[in-house]
């Protein structure tokens, strides 16, 4: 098949939807499918444009067999509710021109992937150019989460508009997936009709990530001591993922000098976290590492954390999630049991409430001091990553999915 996928976030950027959407392009390719990638130059989560790319200018590159086009994006300097919009904005409007010349390429599918939304009517208007198959698939619904964070607090009065505009996007979509059931069920909320729905997880390469027998070299390299126990805490540091609960958490434990808080990663929200942490001497801060280098990042933790803020459990599904599983380590995650993350997490890890940092404190400190307890939640993790969120069979699946409905596409 002809694939043309739009992601504003994409290889070789390390972290969330851009880990996914690259696997996924290199997947489909090596699979014998022709595929073609519309996405902006690399610059997230640091919000800064890589070294060697542009912001303002147009790009076409060979990767892995796959053809990608790199479309000027404006990046604000301190990401903000209000500026986040002409950010978006700036990549719909340049890769315009380029999804509508692909379109004579006669792409079979064209799957566009939120965020964000703003693209979505391009893809819709490009398939209806070249009678391509069109498929939208939803890591987070952003417009649900940038008002429940209050991101768009100005604006609420925009957010019945946004709704409307969100579910006439959605309902003109010939498949629309995402990773969870709970936002599946957003989905039918939102009006896509039930038969057009897939659910299509987030994986994991479980052969890849694993847990990780003898020296870890990355520990050595940091000087992290074998005596630590380490409370890790790794990916995307911005305002959904609530992290100064583990400020919090780390200064309450200070008298235990076995315990060390290692926070990994970038964001618009790390200088005032370091800010916060600058005289915890049980804190320390790394930046993201190279994927060659992500089973040794994941297998230094002896407890994994991930925080979320209330409320925003069932509009995203963190990504993360599947690699700590898929490590064998302990995990602990804030969100209530009645959400699809409370529900995964309670059968394989610890949960607490969302920005509880005393209920933190105190799971931290347990399995600190049980390290039989971190074994077997351990194990339980790694075997439900397995059995749920292995990538041959999600992708595998996936590409059946596409293969009935361009079959169906031949049909009509």
């Amino acid at each position: 098949m002809r694939i043309l996928i739009l992601s504003l976030y994409f290889s070789p950027d390390l972290i969330s939807t851009s880990k996914y959407s690259g696997d996924l392009a290199v997947y489909l390719a090596l699979h014998g499918h022709d595929v073609h990638v519309v996405t902006a130059p690399p610059y997230y989560p640091q919000w800064k444009i890589r070294s060697g790319y542009s912001g303002w200018q147009y790009r076409r590159e060979q990767a892995q067999g796959i053809s990608v086009y790199r479309c000027p994006l404006w990046v604000p300097k301190r990401p903000s509710g209000l500026n986040r919009i002409p950010h978006l904005l700036s990549f719909s409007i340049s890769c315009l021109p380029v999804v509508l010349m692909q379109a004579t390429w006669k792409p079979d599918v064209i799957l566009c992937v939120v965020p964000t939304l703003f693209s979505a009517p391009i893809a819709l208007a490009a398939g209806r150019l070249c009678g391509a198959r069109t498929w939208l698939h939803i890591q987070d619904f952003e417009l649900d989460a940038a008002f429940n964070l209050e991101i768009l607090a100005g604006f609420r009065f925009l957010y019945p508009l946004a709704k409307l505009y969100e579910r006439s996007t959605l309902t003109h979509f010939d498949r629309v997936s995402t990773i969870s059931n709970k936002m599946l069920k957003g989905c039918l909320e939102k009006g896509v009709r039930p038969e057009r729905t897939w659910l299509f997880p987030n994986w994991v390469n479980t052969g890849v990530i694993r847990p990780l027998i003898g020296a870890n070299q990355l520990r050595i390299e940091t000087g992290i001591d074998i005596k630590k126990v380490v409370v890790l805490y790794h990916g995307n540091m911005g305002r959904k993922q609530g992290l100064e609960v583990l400020i919090e958490a780390a200064s309450r434990l200070q008298d235990m000098p076995d315990l060390l808080f290692l926070l990994c990663g970038e964001g618009p929200m790390r200088t005032e976290l370091e800010e916060r942490a600058k005289l915890l001497s049980n804190v320390k801060f790394m930046n993201l590492q190279p994927e060659e280098k992500l089973n040794q990042l994941v297998n230094l933790a002896d407890i994994h954390v991930l925080p979320q803020r209330a409320g925003v459990a069932d509009l995203v599904m963190p990504s993360k999630l599947s690699t700590m599983l898929a490590s064998g380590k302990a995990v602990i995650a804030m969100a209530d049991e009645d959400t699809e993350l409370g529900q995964v997490v309670k059968q394989a890890g610890l949960l607490v409430p969302p920005e509880d940092s005393n209920a933190l404190t105190e799971a931290i400190c347990y399995l600190a001091d049980h390290p039989d307890q971190r074994l077997r939640l351990g194990a339980l993790g790694r075997k439900f990553a397995i059995e749920n969120w292995d990538r041959e069979i999600i992708l595998d699946g996936f590409i059946q999915q596409l293969s009935r409905l361009e079959a169906k596409n031949q049909a009509i």
